[in-house]
């Protein structure tokens, strides 16, 4: 990759800029530069993968040397774990804080399934780092695949409870089993994934809406 090319030029910039507004308002640059070469790393994993992610890398996209990136991320390994955690702190703020303001049981399960449909259209040309990350750790051991599991478990607890509220209030039948409902809108997830990142098939958004309805009209309290 030229360090001469556009994105480059751009990644590099921006680290500038960075720094110039830091010190303006008086804010450690050391924690804007790094939260500038984390913005990076998310972008360069998002389209290559967290194993195509390096501080050489990093350093080439940022123009800065490997001891300066090294400096922020002493290991690959650390690199990797923090770009896992900033995309779930972002998922986590597009999808999670806005839909529990809905209220208890189906308005907010609908509005955390919608929201993550909606990102996922989003992701279709970077790709989702949870998706793309499992099949890189699926095999694997190591902190990497622990951290990256640990943020998929966090985010199906949430929903599985989303699914737990639904029954509580009476929106879902009792005999409802919240498993089962989150394995299957998570299904619905992957296949929207699949058909539109790989096959490019058109209409997979609304495809995957009307399963999500399907799913929660075989468990809806009668009446």
């Amino acid at each position: 990759m030229s360090s001469s090319s556009p994105t480059l030029a751009a990644a590099a910039l921006a680290v500038d800029a960075t720094d110039k507004a830091a010190s303006r308002r008086g804010q450690p640059k050391g924690r804007q530069t790094r939260a500038a070469i984390l913005d990076a790393a998310l972008g360069l994993a998002s389209q290559n993968g967290l194993e195509g992610l390096s501080i050489g890398v990093l350093a080439e996209a940022m123009q800065m040397s490997k001891s300066g990136v090294f400096a922020h991320f002493g290991s690959r390994e650390e690199l990797q774990i923090s770009v896992i955690r900033e995309y779930h702190a972002r998922f986590e703020d597009e999808i999670f804080y806005p839909a529990i303001r809905q209220s208890r049981g189906l308005p907010r399960l609908r509005s955390l399934f919608e929201r993550w449909v909606r990102r996922v259209s989003v992701e279709i040309d970077s790709g989702c780092i949870y998706i793309s990350g499992a099949v890189e750790f699926d095999d694997r051991t190591g902190p990497v695949r622990d951290a990256l599991a640990s943020m998929v478990r966090t985010w199906h607890r949430a929903l599985e409870r989303a699914i737990r509220t639904a029954v509580e209030e009476g929106h879902l039948r009792a005999d409802t089993d919240p498993t089962q409902v989150l394995f299957e809108i998570h299904g619905l997830i992957l296949a929207l994934h699949h058909d539109a990142r790989f096959m490019r098939n058109p209409g997979v958004t609304e495809r995957a809406m009307r399963g999500f309805e399907r799913i929660l009209a075989d468990c809806m309290t009668p009446g």
